[in-house]
């Protein structure tokens, strides 16, 4: 049984009428009269009475054209939501983000403005440290994800879209004698305890860290590791030591701590969205120029 004989029989049922359904379907007669005994014959019961005057449905027919209509009806919502799939307006996207992310307003008008644009979309979001969406999204466990440049090499399936850049923010007491200084020079930290990320946590952050210490010809000493940043300002507000965040976490506004600009060129970050470079789809394309537009 195919799709057009259930077309063919819908048509004759609510025409009532051979002539009229061929005339509908765009099909001769005694063509749709064998293709509706053909039918019967599979379905092994008769579904029209006829005469010369009149058709009629029979109780089989009308048993069977509402389970024709049902059929034709999710059988075209099925071509719909394959079109919608291929034009990236359906299916499922999953995206990374870091810890930083929610803080930057482009995070926000991005998925917000992506749910608006896909409503049929099913997006789900995972935070993670750069390093892990880089592994989910070369296992293809993540389809993309909002990340900070990595400490190790991209692989080679993978390509960065650089979205914003974002200074590196000194983290300190508000009671340390650098809160009172605009900005601060890194050689200035060289003798301080640091409070950071731990070196297995896959934070790029700590790279970028590392980096502007030795250009100061030191390397920090770090006196305790936290995972998470809240933790980190919270530790640096008890006078453990100092840090240095993406700029975004300002917003986390905690008694006893201040932000201070480095006075480093390479104090600076990047926000970028990592994606496979072959095999992404609709969705993902979809994804990246609504992220590309909002951060105009």
């Amino acid at each position: 049984m195919e799709l057009r004989h259930l077309r063919y029989f819908v048509a004759v049922a609510e025409e009532l009428s051979f002539t009229r359904a061929a005339e509908r379907l765009h099909i001769g007669q005694p063509p749709l009269s064998q293709q509706i005994q053909a039918l019967e014959a599979e379905v092994g019961a008769r579904l029209f009475d006829r005469s010369k005057r009149w058709v009629r449905l029979t109780e089989a027919g009308k048993l069977f054209l509402e389970d024709a209509r049902s059929i034709l009806a999710q059988s075209d919502r099925a071509a719909e939501r394959a079109r919608r799939a291929q034009r990236g307006e359906a299916g499922e996207l999953r995206v990374g983000f870091t810890f930083s992310t929610p803080f930057t307003p482009l995070f926000a008008r991005t998925i917000r403005r992506y749910r608006q644009l896909y409503p049929h979309v099913a997006l789900t979001l995972h935070e993670m440290t750069t390093l892990h969406q880089l592994d989910a999204i070369e296992a293809r466990k993540l389809d993309l994800g909002f990340v900070r440049p990595p400490e190790v090499a991209l692989p080679e399936q993978l390509t960065l879209t650089t979205l914003r850049r974002d200074a590196l923010l000194l983290v300190l007491a508000s009671d340390s004698p650098l809160a009172r200084k605009r900005k601060v020079k890194v050689a200035d930290l060289a003798e301080l305890p640091w409070v950071m990320y731990p070196k297995e946590s896959g934070v790029g952050i700590n790279h970028a860290i590392l980096g502007m210490c030795r250009a100061a010809g030191f390397v920090p000493e770090v006196a305790m590791e936290a995972g998470e940043a809240a933790t980190i300002i919270g530790l640096v507000a008890a006078g453990i030591g100092v840090s240095v965040l993406p700029s975004p976490f300002q917003a986390m506004h905690l008694e006893g701590v201040v932000f201070r600009p480095l006075d480093d060129a390479g104090a600076v970050t990047s926000l970028q969205l990592a994606q496979r470079r072959a095999g992404g789809g609709a969705l993902v394309e979809a994804f990246v120029k609504v992220a590309l537009e909002e951060n105009r």
